[in-house]
């Protein structure tokens, strides 16, 4: 390697990696490359777009089209990606003040290099001039690619005069920021908080599990007794089994107040700006309102569409949900006294305690059936039962912390398939919840060679101490299998154009895989394969995966609801067709009013802390978790028919779905999957809701 000072070492986003399937070298990666990295992408692209915009030759799909979303190998449009990818991966599992301070930096200039794209009057003429007079006959992803390319602009004001065009950069910039404002707030408010246990009769009803997470919680932080955060690992067992109800307290306010209070972390005049933002973004480019403009490019297609779904649900779902929390709410008073009144810090603890009265089941009784790396081995077994994929961990393959793990993944002719990191474990600088994400999309280059994808998925599992292993709850085996199907659309992604591959779909079709693999979580087939006792090695109890399966929709009339009143919420925000001036907590509590059960807090506030709609894509969007449940156990019922592992189905849903990621209208790829449109049906069929589904 040339002798290079610190000031001129060579940046390793600047040459080949020389590394497994090129995955990312992350032990060579400084903080102090990124910035020059993404500058130089930046640069690279100008460049590019300016050899399209000023080549003699009357536009074609393939001077043109086909290099806006470039193959790789040829054009340069590469760097950005390798960067971006990189850089928003670790914002999210890696991060650090001096991350969060690049970020701050470059999100602004990342936004303007992008509207410098979609505002190039040039540019989009040659784009226009190909999509009014397409060169030649369109394969259908080539169609999807030139139809994506043209509309890509002209939502991104394209057809706009330069007045128009400034104030929608204005306005794109703006939100950026905000956005970017809104989760570093919200991931400093919930750090922010602990609650420090020193006296053991408080860890009353606890399990063993969640005490022993604490206390290596408290070590780390060189105190002594327990400590218990707002990350969900450790809330969520707190609120369910805590006999002590002034902590339960505590800890429910804490988390539900977070980012309402009288400091630098309050979201509320941003959440307001934000739907203020969108609508004016939406108005400016000729929709009504931001939903109208978003649902454009979803399956639902319309306001109507999502509006007639969420009302079935709620008109199917309601009088079982109602029951449902009365039951709750009979047994707190029996256990104690009629006068007892339930708070929303009561709900967790009382609905587990009729979960064991009625099926004597526990989410901890479940735990030591799954082990981790048991569940790993199962999940891997279950993609190679469907599809014939194999996993094999690969240690030469570069990680960015020593938690997570690589796999090569081969498919069933034993060909190459993909890279699968997995990051498991809660840590500082990490967010909380689960994700899917990609260090590498997939795409065919300009010599035929076949891209293959690296992805990850992420999660926030409780860690093993020194004297147990990682031990799971059959929710959290649900995440992952979650998350893992994801990944699956990512590996089996199979098709000409990055942009339109693996999840690369429209926002309400890309949960169908990822909740169609959930289903197995309760399949007894599957269970038997890897859910053994991590002590005496006995496998599950026939009689245990009965009461799981008897007690499957336990409170799922109420879940449902709950998943409906956030989908009123977005809903309310994005419908505005004037400025939005209403205060946000009174405001929050009219809009999801009639999906919800329980009676609400003044002070408490979801819609500063829902990052999904303020931050992370589902503006408008966050129906598509229920639509894709529609959709999920509609195509799961292909399954059950057929036999669970049926290879044959699987092919299909594979061939049909997971690998052909945006190339066709999704509504296309699933009727060729199952032959139809989807109904309701199946999914009230799962939940035993007794109901006859109109229309």
């Amino acid at each position: 390697m040339q002798d290079n000072t610190k000031q001129n070492r060579t940046n390793p986003f600047f040459v080949p990696y020389n590394t497994p399937h090129d995955t990312v070298p992350f032990e060579r990666i400084r903080l102090e490359d990124y910035e020059p990295a993404f500058m130089e992408g930046i640069r690279r692209d100008d460049e590019a777009t300016d050899k399209i915009v000023n080549d003699p030759a009357e536009p074609t799909f393939e001077n043109t089209i086909a290099r806006v979303d470039p193959d790789k190998g040829e054009h340069y449009y590469d760097l950005l990606s390798r960067v971006s990818n990189v850089f928003s991966c670790m914002m999210s599992a890696e991060t650090c003040d001096e991350m969060e301070e690049i970020a701050q930096k470059m999100s602004p200039i990342l936004t303007k290099h992008a509207n410098d794209i979609t505002l190039n009057k040039k540019l989009f003429e040659r784009i226009k001039f190909v999509h009014d007079h397409p060169n030649r006959e369109l394969t259908p992803e080539e169609k999807m690619l030139l139809d994506t390319s043209y509309d890509g602009f002209v939502r991104s004001g394209a057809l706009l005069d330069e007045e128009g065009k400034e104030k929608l950069r204005k306005l794109t910039e703006e939100a950026s920021m905000l956005t970017l404002q809104f989760s570093q707030n919200l991931l400093k408010e919930n750090k922010a908080f602990t609650l420090h246990i020193t006296d053991e009769a408080q860890l009353d009803g606890l399990p063993e599990t969640a005490k022993a997470a604490a206390a290596h919680t408290a070590k780390e932080q060189e105190k002594e007794g327990w400590i218990f955060t707002l990350d969900y690992p450790s809330y969520s067992p707190f609120m369910t089994y805590s006999t002590q109800r002034e902590l339960r307290k505590q800890m429910y306010m804490a988390r539900n107040t977070v980012c309402t209070h009288d400091n630098e972390q309050n979201n509320l005049e941003i959440c307001k700006r934000l739907v203020n933002l969108r609508r004016e973004l939406a108005q400016l480019l000729g929709f009504e309102t931001y939903a109208d403009y978003v649902l454009r490019h979803r399956m639902a297609s319309n306001t109507e569409h999502v509006y007639k779904l969420l009302n079935d649900l709620i008109e199917a779902y309601k009088p079982t949900a109602e029951k449902e929390v009365k039951e709750v709410e009979a047994l707190a008073k029996k256990l104690e006294g009629k006068d007892f009144e339930m708070k929303p810090w009561d709900f967790a603890f009382y609905s587990h305690k009729l979960q064991m009265e009625k099926y004597n089941l526990d989410a901890e009784m479940l735990r030591p059936y799954f082990q981790l790396d048991k569940v790993i081995d199962g999940v891997f077994g279950l993609a190679n039962k469907l599809y014939g994929i194999t996993f094999k961990e690969n240690k030469e393959i570069p990680v960015y912390h020593p938690d997570v793990k690589a796999y090569e993944v081969f498919d069933k002719d034993g060909s190459y398939l993909a890279v699968f990191y997995a990051d498991f474990f809660p840590r500082k600088g990490k967010q909380g919840g689960a994700w899917m994400t990609e260090f590498q999309g997939q795409w065919i280059d300009h010599k035929g060679k076949n891209i293959r994808p690296h992805v990850s998925v992420v999660m926030n599992f409780t860690k093993p101490t020194e004297e147990k292993p990682a031990l799971l709850t059959l929710g959290e085996v649900e995440t992952f299998l979650h998350e893992f199907g994801h990944s699956l659309h990512g590996m089996f992604a199979n098709t000409r154009f990055e942009s339109l591959s693996g999840t690369n779909v429209w926002w309400d079709f890309v949960e169908l895989p990822s909740q169609f693999m959930e289903n197995y979580a309760i399949e007894k087939d599957f269970l038997r394969t890897f859910a053994f006792h991590y002590q005496t090695g006995e496998p599950l109890p026939d009689e245990l995966i009965e009461r799981i399966m008897k007690s499957r929709n336990f409170m799922a009339a109420y879940g449902c609801l709950r998943q409906v009143s956030f989908g009123l919420l977005d809903m309310a925000y994005y419908t505005q067709k004037k400025e939005f001036t209403a205060d946000i907590m009174p405001y929050e509590k009219e809009a999801w009013k009639k999906a919800m059960i329980l009676p609400q807090l003044q002070e408490t506030c979801m819609t500063v802390q829902f990052s999904h709609i303020m931050a992370g894509g589902y503006a408008a969007g966050y129906y598509s978790y229920k639509w894709a449940e529609v959709l999920d156990a509609d195509a799961f019922s292909v399954f059950k028919k057929n036999g669970i592992f049926d290879q044959k189905t699987a092919q299909s849903f594979r061939d049909n779905v997971l690998s052909k990621g945006g190339t066709e209208h999704p509504m296309v790829l699933y009727k060729r999957f199952r032959g139809q449109e989807p109904t309701i049906d199946a999914l009230l069929e799962r939940n035993e809701i007794k109901v006859q589904h109109k229309g």
